[in-house]
């Protein structure tokens, strides 16, 4: 059975956890590597740095390459502002899609705003970025993807109909042998 490691990229916000416990709900075999979760124990007091964002993302792309070497599905769920972390995911794991929550960042600040449980991810976070924190999409950059495999706009698409674009998109890549 073919195998592959989604990374679900957007800025906060823009559903990708949603989105990401929607589609492991379909498919229980995948396992859902969250960013906030790995940046709670490698970086517990987080200072959000360029160099602490290199590493904890250059490891969350190291430990997605090796469960897929165990035989295990993956969803990275992780904005992965910076390019060149994506790109490295994609360099070094075989089978390996990039999905795009595009979703307008007033939407992004509204849902954040509202949303209770956070899955691991610091609260009020636009909050923070007006505060001079660096906020992807607000007080630094989110580099959009170039080529990803699927782009779903998440400002006008409910969460299950980008699962269900998630679901087709998969359809033919999991039966691969």
């Amino acid at each position: 059975m073919g195998r592959i490691a989604l990374w679900i990229t957007g800025l906060p916000g823009s559903g990708k956890s949603t989105i990401a416990d929607a589609v492991k709900a379909c498919h229980p075999g995948f396992t859902v590597l969250r960013m906030d979760e790995l940046r709670s124990i490698v970086t517990p007091e987080p200072s959000y740095s360029d160099s602490e964002r290199e590493l904890a993302y250059r490891s969350l792309v190291y430990l997605a390459k090796k469960i897929m070497e165990l035989g295990h599905n993956v969803i990275i769920d992780a904005t992965g502002n910076k390019r060149r972390w994506r790109d490295l995911a994609r360099r070094l794991i075989p089978e390996y899609a990039e999905i795009y929550l595009r979703c307008p960042i007033e939407e992004c600040m509204e849902r954040e705003g509202r949303r209770g449980e956070t899955r691991g991810a610091p609260r009020g976070i636009y909050k923070k970025g007006r505060q001079g924190w660096p906020v992807p999409g607000l007080t630094a950059p989110y580099e959009e993807p170039v080529n990803p495999e699927l782009v779903i706009e998440t400002g006008s698409v409910s969460v299950d109909e980008a699962v269900s674009m998630i679901n087709d998109f998969l359809a033919g890549r999991l039966t691969k042998s």
